[in-house]
């Protein structure tokens, strides 16, 4: 029996609640319950009031065996910034630019950067499975796609961690290595057509669009785009070439996070869930779960979640 809880972005005062809501009890430091067990969704860190103590907690359950837990984006970008860059001395896999150390800062200050307590963690995050693939369901924290999963598992371990040669190849821009991770942990991005961009929350423009992946009719740009509400007028309803999205086999369901949902949670399809609704976000958010009693089929009464406590 599994209770999946989704990203949690420092809000450790909202995981304790949710996870006491769930009937688990701290007991020697540990959250735990005699009959279920937690996966995370990744995305520990990089918002949020609380940050150690958010993965102090998954790291306990996860090794203490009452959780399991994937990678989210923002735990490779933490390896990747505090990893040197082999071909280029005194640089880092992820540049230490202000863009990066915006979105990074205050996990950095919360840690300590450089400090013992910050090197153990990015050891815990380099051993999180990229994702999970178990008898009853997945989980991979923005986009499952086979053919990255495929290319993925050339550098991976049998648990599905990244190899520690692996993380200069997965944070080189082009690579396959990089163009799966982008992938599975970040979300489907496809390229506009010619003559058309977007601009994001910061004012970048942009080219791409983060896509809902997991929609199967036939489409148009601006009905799978993922952007701000008063950006989708620039997006075209132009149709999307057929072979463009993965599309879901249906096999088992499939549980990610990583989108910013908002009102109340639902599945997004028959097959998939999201578990990320906005704890980090500017208005009310959720921390939101999903459990998993036998047998899997989706429905809306399976959520369990608690509002922001801000």
């Amino acid at each position: 029996m599994y209770d999946l809880i989704g990203d949690i972005h420092g809000h450790a005062t909202e995981l304790k609640a949710l996870l006491a809501k769930m009937d688990y009890r701290e007991t020697d430091g540990v959250w735990q319950h005699p009959e279920r067990q937690v996966i995370f969704l990744g995305d520990f860190v990089d918002r949020g009031p609380e940050q150690v103590e958010t993965v102090t907690i998954a790291r306990n359950m996860v090794e203490n065996g009452q959780a399991l837990a994937v990678m989210g984006n923002h735990e490779f970008n933490a390896v990747a910034w505090a990893t040197e860059d082999p071909q280029n001395p005194g640089e880092y896999l992820r540049p230490h630019i202000e863009k990066n150390l915006k979105q990074h800062r205050a996990f950095l200050e919360q840690v300590g950067e450089g400090s013992k307590l910050h090197h153990s963690m990015i050891e815990w995050f380099k051993s999180l499975p990229v994702y999970l693939d178990l008898p009853e369901f997945r989980v991979v924290h923005a986009c499952w796609h086979p053919e990255h999963l495929a290319a993925i598992a050339k550098y991976t371990n049998k648990e599905n961690r990244l190899l520690p040669t692996a993380w200069e190849e997965a944070s080189r821009k082009g690579s396959e290595a990089y163009e799966a991770v982008e992938t599975l942990l970040k979300g489907l991005e496809i390229r506009l057509p010619p003559g058309h961009h977007f601009h994001d929350k910061d004012g970048n423009p942009r080219y791409d669009i983060r896509t809902r992946w997991w929609q199967q009719e036939q489409l148009t740009y601006r009905d799978l785009a993922m952007v701000p509400g008063s950006e989708i007028a620039k997006i075209p309803h132009t149709p999307v070439e057929s072979d463009v999205l993965p599309g879901y086999d249906g096999e088992k369901p499939v549980f990610v996070g990583h989108y910013w949902m908002s009102g109340t949670p639902e599945p997004l399809s028959e097959h998939v869930v999201c578990l990320d609704y906005s704890i980090a976000g500017e208005g009310k958010g959720k921390l939101c779960a999903y459990q998993v009693n036998g047998e899997v089929q989706l429905d809306a009464d399976s959520f369990v979640w608690v509002e922001s406590s801000r």
